[in-house]
């Protein structure tokens, strides 16, 4: 019932804030588990995906410095969400995440860890790469393009709801990982899930991926 609500009361505040097209809509799967990864440039990033994605059983992952804010405990308790130490492996939370995956939950996760400053996209950090191997359920690449701060302020002190694209791509898997050199695999899955984004975004938003042989190769 809370998550119905939420739900709810998150499309007619996106419906005040933005005008958003949504691309791919049709590679997002409707039900089953499966993790979510995009860039991520605003504040409002997770609200987008929350929107696009529109299911119930979706597994956010919120940092641990937010925990001391009574209303963001509040919130994160209502839908769900999970704390998470971004600075150290957080196995409490990890754990929690792969259970609620094997349910059949939606994970979304923004492999950067935080906001970019400049927009375009910087290096991965492993914490996908592992859920996503580790649990076996496929990853769907999405980009985001419009949400910056800066340009949301903008368009509000001009009444205006601000233009946003969002893009899905197509579903894919990584193998398990192996006995042997499973760091050297996480970072080549890592480095995998920031070029299926990259390859989604336009060229000025693919930051250090922009010149990755990997992105040409996605995009031909």
């Amino acid at each position: 019932m809370i998550n119905r609500l939420l739900l709810f009361l998150n499309r007619l505040l996106l419906g005040s804030l933005i005008r958003i097209e949504i691309i791919g809509k049709d590679k997002v799967p409707a039900s089953g588990a499966y993790i979510a990864t995009g860039n991520h440039i605003g504040l409002i990033d997770a609200l987008v995906v929350y929107y696009v994605l529109d299911r119930q059983d979706i597994i956010m992952m919120i940092a641990g410095k937010h925990r001391k804010h009574a209303f963001i405990r509040m919130l994160v308790k209502s839908v769900g969400a999970i704390f998470v130490d971004r600075y150290q492996a957080d196995f409490v939370a990890l754990r929690e995440v792969m259970k609620r995956l094997k349910k059949g939950g939606v994970l979304i996760m923004a492999p950067e860890g935080t906001r970019s400053p400049t927009g375009s996209l910087q290096p991965g950090h492993s914490g996908a790469a592992y859920l996503a191997a580790k649990t076996g359920v496929p990853v769907v690449p999405v980009s985001i393009v419009g949400t910056e701060d800066g340009h949301m302020l903008a368009n509000l002190k001009r009444f205006q709801r601000a233009p946003v694209t969002v893009r899905a791509g197509d579903l894919y898997t990584l193998l398990p990982l192996p006995k042997e050199d499973r760091e050297g695999t996480i970072q080549a899955y890592t480095t995998e899930i920031m070029c299926q984004i990259a390859a989604l975004l336009p060229v000025e938003y693919r930051g250090v991926y922009a010149d990755h042989p990997r992105v040409e190769e996605l995009l031909n």
